[in-house]
């Protein structure tokens, strides 16, 4: 198996720089974004030009894997009622040519993410009912804002040879994946003991807001709710944890190697 980007010893030009920027940027953006949360007006600005980007995403993400039509804007993702099977011809296509392209410039391991995602899509397509799976949709609103968000923040471990690390993305995906990311697990961390700031209700313009709909619409209980976003949140989590301390020790072995 070849080393990939993450692995090679001169993949820095300052790699004694890289290890302190990746042991320290990665808490100082959930730390920043955890006090953004505990404002009121911070709160606001992270939701609306934040988080709910990542949001609106994970609702487009899961239609699409689940073979439906969907385009997200703002506040709302446009989505068929129907599958339609060109969606699910045109994704299993785009993923199959991702883990060919990318076996054959031996990185398997991101072959092995595209082979795993074609497993889910094949899995949400054709082993969930159309009800089912427009719930799954609905969940992946604050669901796609946990998953999507702690993709975001590990894009930082990019190595240097990505458009990530040399245009300085991985920066604002950084900022954007623990907005993201807090916003959304913290609302239901505190649902738990606090069940009145889970948004239910109706959202001018758009409709019941996801909550209300798996409530009213899929019969998902409050504590229902409550659970499966906090186990999903938790789970996350622990990948965060897991992956900062690999590539965080992974720098410090090549800053060694570099003096």
């Amino acid at each position: 198996m070849g080393e990939s980007a993450w692995d090679r010893a001169d993949d820095f030009s300052d790699p004694r720089l890289e290890w302190k920027l990746r042991a320290i940027a990665v808490p100082a953006a959930f730390a920043l974004a955890l006090a953004f949360h505990a404002s009121p007006l911070g709160h606001q600005i992270q939701r609306i030009w934040l988080s709910m980007i990542v949001h609106e995403s994970g609702h487009a993400t899961a239609a699409l894997l689940s073979g439906f039509k969907a385009v997200p804007t703002l506040w709302k993702t446009i989505l068929s009622a129907e599958r339609a099977w060109y969606v699910t011809a045109l994704v299993a296509g785009l993923d199959l040519a991702l883990i060919v392209r990318w076996w054959q410039a031996d990185k398997r391991i991101w072959a092995g993410v595209a082979a795993a995602v074609l497993v889910v899509q094949a899995w949400w397509t054709f082993g969930l009912s159309v009800d089912e799976a427009h719930a799954l949709v609905t969940f992946a609103g604050d669901g796609g804002g946990m998953v999507l968000g702690s993709v975001l923040v590990c894009t930082f471990f990019a190595g240097r040879d990505t458009q990530l690390y040399r245009g300085m993305l991985r920066w604002g995906f950084l900022a954007i994946g623990a907005a993201a990311f807090v916003d959304t697990f913290a609302t239901w961390w505190t649902a738990q003991d606090d069940p009145s700031v889970i948004p239910f209700g109706e959202i001018e313009g758009v409709g019941l807001s996801d909550p209300s709909k798996l409530r009213a619409l899929h019969g998902w209980s409050t504590a229902d709710l409550v659970d499966r976003y906090v186990l999903l949140g938790e789970a996350c989590l622990v990948v965060l944890v897991v992956v900062w301390a690999w590539q965080t020790r992974a720098a410090v072995v090549r800053a060694k190697l570099s003096a």
